[in-house]
């Protein structure tokens, strides 16, 4: 008889900026930290012999709750990875809604015709990860084993070892990030003795508790927002007027506003990519802009932020991340380890917002208009 505890990875970058990752290699966030050292306590008293995860970033780091406190070795897997999304890599959540509504409504009804474009079938996850365990078990007899996978694949890893048929599927629950399903082995024979099973995470950790797509009762849905270039011939104004709006609720009105100036940068950002001005999308709505310039601070490894924006009707709805969220999308292929953008130091409400999702101040602007701190987010696999 072997016992796996199956485990989900705790929360990552696609959880929080709303991103769909499946073999993509996001990293673990500060909130994920705070799941991983509760899942440690929930197995310090449990014996467990051997720990195995998929190889991607977000398993192997939470696996360390279990492996490193334990002195074991960590064995990673290919097997154990989450659904291959294809052309739905590290697409918006929104984004997809958008462009291919057929296809998302059979995935979020976990339609055994689904398959992501150039990637992998419900069917297919479920069966790899379910011969995946059963290989583990066969290696360890009468032993206990830690398993750390993915969501969707551990979802549909469950409906395979339970012989559900793929019209059950869809009444299947949703697994938090680093909720524990129980398994034991005897031959051929498994036996769930519980799943997705919560309850070390206190509720103000629990990632599930802040979000709402996954509740049948739900009565509005997540705003996940898609992102496309500005386009300046018909919305340079609109541009603008948002800066304006930035500029006096945080500097007041008798602080002179460079619209010009503004301007100018903006041109100067979308000649070196279209990506330089980017409009946040609600639906067909424009609910902010993020600008992006490739060249300041490159030597430092560092992507720039010079402005992100919620429009004021947008604001107090957790949308901030998901630009944050694209910026990091944007500088990590270029090869940038961390974002860089400057903030007023008495602006209380970005402050507070860039301080949750973990950018630190390393310096103060020196000879601008207006007091501004540097702040700085590191975006890379390993310091």
């Amino acid at each position: 008889m072997t016992t796996i505890y199956l485990i989900r990875h705790a929360e990552a970058e696609g959880n929080l900026y709303r991103r769909i990752h499946g073999w993509y290699d996001a990293l673990i966030t500060e909130n994920g930290f705070r799941q991983i050292a509760a899942l440690e306590e929930r197995f310090r008293d449990i014996h467990v012999d051997a720990v195995y995860s998929s190889d991607l970033y977000r398993t192997m780091t939470t696996a360390r709750a279990v492996y490193v406190p334990k002195g074991l070795e960590l064995h990673t897997d290919p097997q154990l990875r989450e659904i291959h999304m294809g052309d739905w890599e590290d697409q918006t959540w929104g984004g997809v809604r958008r462009d291919d509504p057929e296809q998302m409504a059979l995935f979020n009804h976990s339609d055994p015709r689904w398959a992501a474009p150039h990637g992998e079938s419900l069917g297919q996850v479920g069966h790899r990860v379910a011969c995946a365990l059963r290989r583990i078990a066969q290696a360890h007899p009468d032993q206990t084993v830690a398993v750390f996978c993915h969501g969707t694949a551990i979802r549909q890893a469950l409906a395979e070892l339970k012989e559900l048929s793929p019209e059950e599927w869809l009444g299947m629950g949703h697994s938090d990030n680093t909720a524990v399903s129980c398994l034991v082995f005897e031959g051929d024979r498994v036996q769930v003795r519980y799943e997705m099973d919560a309850s070390h995470l206190d509720p103000s950790i629990s990632t599930l508790g802040r979000q709402s797509w996954w509740r049948k009762d739900q009565k509005a849905e997540d705003v996940n927002l898609w992102f496309r270039p500005i386009c300046w011939e018909t919305e340079e104004a609109l541009y603008l007027e948002a800066r304006r709006e930035a500029w006096h609720s945080t500097h007041g009105a008798d602080v002179p506003f460079d619209g010009e100036g503004f301007l100018a940068a903006a041109r100067e950002h979308l000649s070196r990519s279209p990506w330089g001005v980017t409009a946040a999308m609600a639906g067909d709505c424009v609910a902010g802009f993020l600008q992006l310039d490739t060249e300041r601070y490159r030597e430092d490894g560092a992507g720039y932020i010079p402005f992100c924006y919620v429009t004021p009707d947008r604001r107090g709805q957790e949308l901030g991340v998901q630009l944050i969220g694209q910026a990091v999308s944007f500088f990590r292929p270029l090869g940038r380890d961390k974002l860089r953008l400057r903030c007023a130091p008495y602006n209380d409400r970005a402050q507070h917002f860039y301080k949750k999702y973990g950018f630190v101040k390393i310096g103060e602007e020196q000879g601008s208009r207006v007091p501004l701190d540097i702040l700085e987010k590191y975006i890379g696999y390993e310091r």
